[in-house]
């Protein structure tokens, strides 16, 4: 029994019953409009770089949550998470100006090994997803774990089973699904707005687009970025070894990954974007970390298959589609893209002046209409003109910081209910990238059994649905 529920069952009544006389300040109890002190969820931040900022910020400034843990293998950013967290505390303490205790550390075990914490956002690169929120689940914790929740298939299959196995609430960090206009599309294409969906359009990004950047140019003569114009999937580069900056545990920051040099590429403060080391298929899963994985999340959960997956990869070699496609069970098609502009010119789905624009969604094409579900990219877009009689939008704009995903994961921890993206889901939009991913390695088609989660007939492909973690570390 953990902290929280310890409290809600009566065991905090009987100690104070059973102690001295003492005095509680009124705002503890709630007396402001508050929540009450031991009401209040106890949480710890693990991996406090660019996206876990944000987290800190979130959950420091939740009045219904405590903030008691920050955790970073980088000194430099868990010492900047603890001020971010004194800074935004004091400045809704209520005037009194003292912050809620908060500890910072560089190890993630020693934020599982606190009893008053109840829940985790796990906010670290990819290839420590899955293990540390294995062993959140085994500790008693809930889970908040940014996606992609897995970098390889059976990684996503052991989280799933054990979370589900555990008794955890798990949201996946997939937020886009969770804004109010997005929802309403979703909701209108699931009920058959558009009649049947006989395909879905969303961007698959080559690797070569990263590593054009600007910060690859002087590791030229290791990454040939050219090379990979048309690959989809991480890869793996040998890049010189470079001083490790002080302050920064690179044996913990590597962890279960297979070992490298440290290189700036992978990590460098401050860091010059979201997910610098998502090249590396050792620490990353490319495209997946960028976007896809909420394009598919989006997707899944419009045509239904949010806790299955598509039957069959079709390679672009096969000469079936132009482009690397996912068949479903039902004959729904998935089509990855590298630019919006092929949705018109090599499959002619949407009109020509058809404006399509932005990420973390995609463009669905009915028998009764088309539709897009992108965020960044300007309003809900659509056809024919009935569509938005049908559809009765609340808005076409996409409201990005109207996303209710947080709250539902606290409010869920409460309530022990199912939150919006939960283990399975996360693990199953997770899946779309690495079955194309491996389809790309292969160069040929696949086909997919989805309940069974095996490539059909297929030793070669299924050998890539798992891979070993550097010792000590196991699941």
């Amino acid at each position: 029994m953990n902290r929280r529920e310890f409290l809600n069952r009566g065991g905090f009544a009987a100690v104070l019953l059973a102690g001295p006389p003492c005095l509680i300040p009124a705002r503890a109890l709630g007396a402001d409009g508050g929540v009450p002190a031991n009401d209040r969820i106890g949480v710890g931040v693990i991996g406090t770089g660019l996206m876990g900022s944000g987290h800190v910020s979130r959950m420091a400034g939740d009045p219904g949550v405590e903030l008691l843990a920050v955790c970073d293998v980088d000194r430099s950013r868990r010492e900047a998470a603890l001020n971010r967290v004194r800074t935004r505390i004091a400045s809704t303490a209520g005037g009194d100006g003292s912050p809620r205790e908060c500890v910072m550390y560089n190890d993630y075990r020693d934020v599982l090994n606190r009893r008053d914490i109840d829940a985790v956002i796990i906010a670290t690169p990819d290839h420590w997803h899955t293990l540390q929120a294995i062993d959140a689940a085994k500790a008693g914790k809930d889970v908040y774990c940014e996606k992609p929740v897995s970098i390889t298939i059976e990684q996503g299959r052991q989280l799933a089973d054990t979370v589900r196995r555990e008794g955890r609430v798990f949201q996946t960090g997939t937020q886009y699904r969770s804004i109010p206009t997005i929802r309403e599309v979703v909701g209108f294409v699931r009920k058959g707005g558009i009649g049947r969906v006989k395909a879905v359009f969303t961007i698959l990004d080559p690797l070569a687009g990263f590593l054009r950047g600007e910060r690859f140019r002087p590791y030229a003569e290791y990454i040939k970025a050219d090379a990979y114009a048309k690959v989809y999937a991480p890869a793996t580069f040998s890049l010189p070894a470079e001083p490790v900056p002080d302050g920064l545990d690179w044996e913990l920051w590597v962890g279960p990954a297979p070992w490298h040099d440290y290189n700036r590429l992978y990590h460098i403060n401050p860091s010059p974007g979201v997910v610098p080391w998502s090249f590396c298929e050792e620490f990353g899963a490319a495209a997946l970390t960028w976007h896809l994985s909420h394009s598919t999340d989006v997707i899944q959960y419009a045509i239904g298959y949010e806790r299955s997956g598509p039957v069959e990869i079709l390679h672009p070699s096969s000469g079936v589609y132009p482009t690397m496609t996912c068949k479903y069970a039902n004959g729904t098609l998935l089509h990855f893209v590298d630019h919006w502009g092929q949705v018109k010119e090599l499959y002619h789905a949407v009109p020509a002046d058809a404006r399509l624009a932005g990420l973390f969604g995609g463009i669905f094409v009915g028998e009764a209409g088309w539709i897009t579900s992108m965020s960044t990219g300007g309003p809900i877009e659509g056809g024919p003109t009935d569509i938005w009689d049908r559809i009765k939008l609340t808005t076409r704009e996409v409201n990005i910081g109207q996303n209710n995903h947080h709250a539902n994961w606290l409010e869920c921890i409460r309530s022990r209910q199912t939150p919006s993206s939960d283990e399975e889901i996360g693990h199953r939009s997770a899946s779309i990238g690495h079955l194309a991913f491996i389809a790309d390695r292969l160069g040929r088609s696949l086909k997919w059994d989805p309940v069974k989660e095996e490539f059909v007939g297929d030793d070669e492909a299924n050998r890539f649905r798992s891979r070993a973690m550097r010792s000590p570390w196991r699941m």
